[in-house]
């Protein structure tokens, strides 16, 4: 079946009325609704809790307006992404299955989406080996859903997948193990981290399973179209895979570059054209013509306190958590970029793109 893809603005905590009227409107039914990637207005934080509101909301409102029941609504991945800061405004990223006799008639390969969720990481998981082998394990199986054999037409993986919290730290001690850290917020940079290396390890961008003494240390060893996010609200690691295959109709491709630093725009177009839009020298967001549905992007303040030979100072801001301030400064150049607030701008950016970079995808209509 091809696929629809539509951003929705979410107008409060707990608005998902964008959503409710792409039903209504029979854009797609809600029981073709696979996926949700968005980004809701809490503080990005362990306590983030309008990640559970906006998931809350919208799996609402396809029990509302579906047949689906509780626990198969439960299974969608819903990829929420806390933190608004700077420009960036509160959205979500809606995937559907549509009629075949919605799709079109063409050689290229389009738009094709599969998802998978991992087995159930343990607290002890995270931050080493064995959560790169379940996570590239369901990677390998979205990939599959979505009918792609080749990795080289994955151009974006998103993710979710748990942190680790007092209760969770806890528990692994009463069970005789260890974990990887217990400061919870910097366990948000090593999930996503770990998750990175996983889906690098299913696409075969690294060739190996990395040593434990590697994960949030070895900066060569990345993937370039991974988008990692970690909470609260979950166990296993929900897998989203979204790529272009033969067959597949949809009126939209997908395309990744990836910014080499937090100013580098030219990661962002190069995301673009590789999704299919033809671009002159020098673009402007004026070029896109309404065809860009949205850029998805990871980001980090840069560890070694500098950008392009400058000085940089979130690394030394007591007042205001650096993962608040590169959120912003990135999501600015985005916004800027392609003319829209409503991107998908994450932190969090270990074993995602190059040091101080990250990983760009683009979805594009490509009719």
């Amino acid at each position: 079946m091809p696929f629809e893809v539509r951003k929705v603005e979410i107008k409060s905590v707990t608005d998902a009325s964008g959503l409710a009227e792409l039903i209504d409107d029979g854009v797609f039914a809600a029981d073709d609704v696979i996926a949700v990637i968005g980004k809701t207005e809490g503080n990005g934080g362990v306590n983030d809790y309008t990640r559970i509101l906006a998931d809350q909301a919208f799996r609402g409102v396809l029990l509302d307006k579906g047949s689906r029941s509780e626990d198969e609504v439960k299974e969608i991945p819903m990829a929420w992404s806390g933190g608004c800061d700077g420009v960036i405004t509160p959205h979500a990223t809606v995937f559907a299955r549509v009629p075949d006799d919605q799709g079109v008639d063409t050689d290229e390969k389009r738009l094709s989406v599969g998802i998978a969720m991992s087995d159930v990481l343990l607290p002890e998981d995270i931050g080493r080996p064995a959560m790169v082998e379940k996570v590239a394990e369901g990677v390998k199986r979205a990939m599959a859903e979505a009918g792609i054999t080749d990795v080289a037409d994955v151009h974006y993986v998103q993710t979710k997948t748990p942190l680790l919290v007092l209760e969770t730290i806890q528990d692994a001690h009463r069970r005789g193990e260890t974990v990887y850290t217990e400061d919870t917020l910097y366990s948000m940079d090593i999930s996503n981290g770990t998750t990175g290396l996983g889906i690098a390890y299913a696409l075969g961008e690294i060739d190996r399973v990395p040593d434990p003494e590697e994960i949030g240390k070895n900066h060569d060893l990345f993937s370039s179209v991974a988008s990692c996010s970690s909470g609260v609200e979950l166990d296993r690691a929900q897998i989203v895979v979204v790529g272009n295959a033969p067959g597949a109709r949809s009126r939209y491709r997908v395309g990744h570059g990836v910014m080499k630093d937090a100013i580098d725009q030219d990661g962002i177009w190069d995301a673009i054209r590789s999704a299919g839009i033809e671009l002159p020298e020098r673009p402007h967001h004026s070029d896109l013509d309404g065809r860009l549905v949205n850029v998805f992007l990871k980001c980090e303040a840069d560890p070694r306190g500098e950008v392009r030979g400058r000085r940089q100072l979130p690394l030394d801001d007591s007042d205001v958590h650096h993962h608040r301030q590169i959120k912003g400064a990135v999501g600015g150049v985005t916004a800027a970029t392609v003319g829209d607030t409503a991107v998908f701008v994450s932190v969090a950016a270990l074993h995602q793109g190059p040091l101080g970079g990250g990983p760009v995808a683009a979805i594009v209509r490509a009719d």
